[in-house]
């Protein structure tokens, strides 16, 4: 999908977190290499940040104040993905099962507007 669709104005921003199982206990420089040799990810990979509790990134904290989760606002699992037009402004949540195929008609929709 990044492949396909950053030369419409996609950018995917990926922030690892480790509290989730302990799934990303690696030091960044290591997330990175997994995933771009495993996967091919060519998109932002940032710094392990928080991103839920009181110490939460300030980002996410943005982000959970905008669009609420289901029964509360915390981030339930890896993988959880916002939706942000072209002014920073959070559109649509989904849950950590909703597979990235399965929004690309959201962001085509947004894409389509300049």
């Amino acid at each position: 999908m990044h492949t396909r669709l950053v030369g419409k104005g996609l950018r995917i921003l990926a922030f690892p977190c480790n509290r989730f199982g302990g799934q990303e206990p690696w030091a960044e420089s290591e997330i990175k290499k997994f995933v771009t040799e495993k996967y091919g990810v060519q998109f932002d990979m940032f710094s392990k940040i928080k991103v839920n509790g009181s110490d939460a990134d300030d980002l996410y904290k943005f982000l959970k104040s905008r669009l609420h989760g289901t029964l509360t606002n915390d981030i339930k699992w890896n993988f959880s993905k916002f939706l942000i037009d072209r002014q920073g402004q959070p559109v649509k949540r989904y849950s950590p099962t909703t597979a990235p195929n399965d929004i690309v008609g959201d962001i085509m929709e947004l894409l389509e507007k300049k």
